[in-house]
């Protein structure tokens, strides 16, 4: 069966997640439901990586295997057409080969938070940063940051019904970006790169270096927290509208 590598746009706001959920909308679902107008059978597509509610995909990887050869550019055109009105979108169509995954192909995963300071509300942003009202010390939550790079239990960083075998992970980039904004607003983003990540574990990331931004903890704290290899001694998880998955690599990017 051909094989296709969709990278795929969307807004996680009124998905309970990406992955396929009985009685409730998810992005996996809409995708697969809009296959099943193009070919008509049930249709299983595997992806990079599994976002929870309310996270949003701008450059997701998945695939998906047709009955007949498609034109890469008609197939994502006929699915981007029966996607509507879901606000997602293929955003790139490739022929790939036929034992080429989304996931276990995959050389890393990169992902974007969006944390906004700002007192009035974020009327056209609403549902895709995260608000606070404080001043944050960008270089405090970078020192944070660098705490947590390299290869590390991961355990105080990760959600206690995460699915994994083990907490240890390789972390290669938690950089902090500071944007001053044209409404007089600050912005940070935070771009955390890794080959994988573990359940709420950049939520987590974030949700403490804000706290080192406000003045609440310092690096030394994050690195006591990364030590003590419990779930209690991480900071508060942050909310996930702020949360994107931006990218994932490749040995051969598939849509180059």
């Amino acid at each position: 069966m051909p094989r296709y590598a969709l990278k795929i746009e969307y807004d996680g706001k009124p998905f309970s997640g990406w992955q396929r959920q009985k009685d409730v909308p998810s992005v996996q679902g809409a995708i697969e439901n809009a296959l099943a107008k193009l070919e008509t059978r049930d249709h299983t597509i595997g992806a990079a990586g599994r976002t929870d509610a309310g996270v949003h995909g701008l450059a997701q990887v998945a695939h998906c295997d047709m009955d007949k050869p498609w034109n890469p550019f008609r197939l994502s055109e006929a699915l981007n057409y029966h996607l509507k009105p879901a606000p997602v979108a293929i955003v790139a169509c490739a022929q790939v080969a036929e034992d080429w995954h989304a996931r276990f192909s995959a050389m890393e995963r990169q992902y974007l938070f969006r944390l906004v300071v700002r007192r009035a509300p974020l009327v056209l942003e609403t549902g895709k940063v995260w608000q606070i009202g404080q001043t944050l010390d960008g270089a405090a939550m970078q020192d944070g940051a660098n705490r947590l790079l390299g290869r590390h239990d991961f355990t105080t960083f990760r959600s206690t019904i995460c699915q994994a075998d083990s907490p240890v992970r390789t972390l290669d980039e938690l950089r902090v970006e500071q944007i001053n904004r044209p409404d007089g607003a600050q912005e940070f983003r935070f771009h955390v790169r890794a080959r994988s990540f573990l359940h709420n574990q950049v939520r987590s990331f974030v949700g403490t270096l804000e706290r080192v931004g406000a003045g609440a903890w310092s690096a030394d704290d994050v690195t006591a927290a990364l030590e003590a290899r419990a779930r209690a001694a991480c900071g508060p998880v942050c909310p996930p509208q702020g949360l994107y998955l931006a990218g994932v690599g490749y040995p051969d990017d598939p849509f180059a």
